[in-house]
């Protein structure tokens, strides 16, 4: 608690999250709007490491600061789509032999935001930056995780130092509980479909309330994924028993979990009862165009993406195969499944979750990050349309500028991708 100063008496202002585990790892008491140094705790990159290389011969050291604290992860263009992609994955695996980076995935490991979380990286109270917009997905355990430059990472590698202003909080509760047919990925469209994707622009955003507790480390990774889409520094869930039971066997240090005082000052509070969502998509081109789906149905399509960083997980993925187990995808429609991770890929494997999705028409490609960003395994044509369960729907994101990308939840895609027309995943389930 820090003593301050209003209307002349002193009274005692509790800290959110966010300003205690940043006062911790900056050795002192913060708050909101305040510029801070840290030394970070992980500092993330994939395949922009090539470039991130070259930004970092050009600072004059020869040797990285905190090599233990680097962690790349190939998962972009994997494996690679051309001579360029090959090359640079060779001078990353160069680089991390050479510099002694001891965390170093492959090609064969899967999507960074959900790698770092299994292999025990994203943990309550850590500080991650990472050269990826999305890094704000490790808030989902308790963590400060944000999105940096290449230069800035270059720098960090270098310096084991990064300057921090300190966000202010928004608080977004959620109550009530999810009716069937509808989750994360559905809240996440609505609050930026009513309030724009600028609505937290270097804010955190905490998910707090009566239902926050009630959402798996699935769903919650979904939605501090989705926070970068409001543009918020760090998004987060507070953790809680469910955290440590996830990360029981896979936290490789000890952590020290932190909430936001009963009395924290948050700039705004929403609230969001979950009882009264229906399903929702994101239309062309931005991902704050949020409609109904009831309200787009009926509309052709072409391509249906189920998986990705935002939407790849085990639980997904069984939520798509509830929706095709013994039904086909419609003649018309390519879908493409993409497990977040090989781990993720095993479970269903065992599962037999990928069976049924096999067994319907899907394409199940390697875990990576492929057609989320138009780089390879399913670009799309001109006037063609995609009802993906990613993160971002911008112009040209996923192939030729005139094609089209609707963002949903894995079970309007897969009700989509069985009837080849957008569809409301409710009547079947």
């Amino acid at each position: 608690m820090t003593p301050i100063k209003w209307e002349d008496q002193e009274v005692s202002v509790g800290k959110t999250l966010t300003e205690k585990t940043l006062g911790l790892k900056a050795g002192k008491d913060v708050q909101a709007g305040e510029v801070i140094t840290v030394s970070p705790d992980y500092v993330l990159s994939h395949d922009n490491s090539a470039a991130i290389i070259q930004e970092f011969k050009k600072i004059g050291v020869k040797n990285v600061r905190a090599p233990q604290k680097i962690v790349i992860v190939l998962d972009h263009i994997v494996p690679a789509s051309d001579e360029k992609y090959a090359q640079n994955h060779k001078s990353i695996r160069e680089f991390v032999a050479e510099q002694g980076i001891p965390n170093f995935f492959d090609i064969n490991s899967g999507i960074c935001h959900q790698v770092l979380p299994e292999q025990g990286f994203a943990l309550p109270g850590k500080v991650i930056v990472g050269s990826d917009s999305h890094t704000p997905s490790y808030g989902a355990l308790g963590a400060f995780a944000t999105g940096i430059g290449r230069t800035e990472t270059a720098c960090t590698w270098a310096t084991d130092e990064i300057w921090l202003r300190v966000p202010e909080t928004m608080r977004i509760d959620l109550i009530g509980r999810l009716p069937a047919g509808v989750s994360a990925k559905d809240v996440s469209l609505k609050i930026i479909g009513d309030h724009g994707a600028e609505m937290a622009n270097y804010k955190a955003v905490e998910f707090a309330g009566p239902a926050a507790g009630d959402f798996s480390i699935g769903a919650r990774l979904t939605m501090a994924n989705m926070s970068a889409e409001m543009g918020a520094k760090n998004g987060y869930f507070a953790p809680d028993e469910k955290t440590l039971a996830w990360l029981k066997g896979r936290a490789r240090e000890p952590f020290r979990a932190v909430v936001s005082d009963p009395d924290a000052r948050f700039e705004s509070v929403l609230g969001y009862d979950l009882s009264a969502l229906e399903p929702q998509l994101a239309c062309p081109h931005t991902v704050d165009n949020v409609k109904p789906v009831r309200a787009v149905q009926g509309k052709a399509i072409h391509q249906v993406l189920i998986g990705t960083c935002t939407n790849g997980r085990l639980e997904d993925l069984d939520e798509a195969a509830r929706i095709m187990k013994g039904r086909k995808i419609h003649p018309r429609v390519r879908v493409l499944v993409i497990p977040a991770s090989w781990e993720v890929y095993r479970e269903a494997l065992r599962s037999g979750t990928l069976a049924i999705l096999a067994d319907a028409g899907c394409v199940i490609l390697n875990s990576g990050c492929g057609p989320c960003l138009g780089a390879h395994e399913g670009i799309l044509a001109a006037g063609e349309v995609c009802v993906s369960t990613s993160n971002r729907n911008f112009q040209g994101r996923m192939g030729h500028r005139d094609s089209e990308i609707y963002l949903a939840s894995p079970a309007t895609a897969a009700a989509s991708a069985v009837e080849g027309v957008i569809a409301d995943p409710r009547k079947y389930l």
